[in-house]
């Protein structure tokens, strides 16, 4: 075998070997559903994370919720209605339309956190996509504490993920993913502590 083969196949064994690490970090439970923060931040992606924002600002662990990533057009009535209807929480949540990405969710919290003067956020997305969120909110909210929130869509399935294609795809985007937020985070300055 040729230098360039041992490399590729070297490189091939490395990104598996890191795969199936970023697979176990995937969180399988909610680790602390207790603690009370200053915000609660829900990332757009899916009704499940919507419902679980709401239901946790209604169960009092905190007073405000900041929805990123909302898409132009769409109005507090409507986020509410899909939420379940929690007409009563109206004046505590936020919309977010800036975000269209991870990258864009964490500047755009950043942001309105160092706006509101925020040192805790609770964090909600699914498990699958938390270990990139936590990264990507790291680095642009260095100092403010984060409480990750994993929700579990039921088109994921995390147990035994190797026997669905789908799960196994989606998996190894995300850990590419994750992959390019390193390296991406090694070439950008950490962002000054607000």
């Amino acid at each position: 075998m040729d230098r360039l083969g041992a490399a590729v196949v070297a490189m091939a064994a490395l990104w598996c070997g890191g795969f199936l690490w970023f697979v176990d970090e995937v969180p399988q439970r909610v680790e602390d559903d207790s603690t009370h923060t200053d915000a609660i931040v829900v990332l757009t992606g899916g009704r499940d994370r919507l419902t679980t924002g709401l239901d946790l600002l209604e169960a009092g662990l905190s007073q405000r919720l900041f929805i990123s990533g909302v898409y132009k057009g769409v109005d507090l009535a409507e986020i509410i209605q899909l939420g379940r209807g929690h007409d009563s929480l109206k004046q505590a949540v936020v919309l977010g339309y800036a975000a269209d990405d991870t990258v864009g969710n964490a500047i755009e919290t950043a942001d309105w956190a160092k706006e509101q003067n925020l040192r805790s956020l609770r964090l909600v997305t699914g498990a699958y996509h938390m270990p990139r969120s936590l990264l990507e909110f790291r680095h642009a909210l260095p100092g403010i504490t984060l409480i990750a929130h994993p929700v579990f869509p039921d088109a994921v399935k995390s147990r035994e993920w190797w026997r669905w294609p789908g799960t196994a795809a989606l998996l190894a985007t995300e850990y590419s993913k994750y992959l390019a937020a390193i390296i991406r985070h090694w070439f950008l300055p950490r962002k000054a502590q607000p």
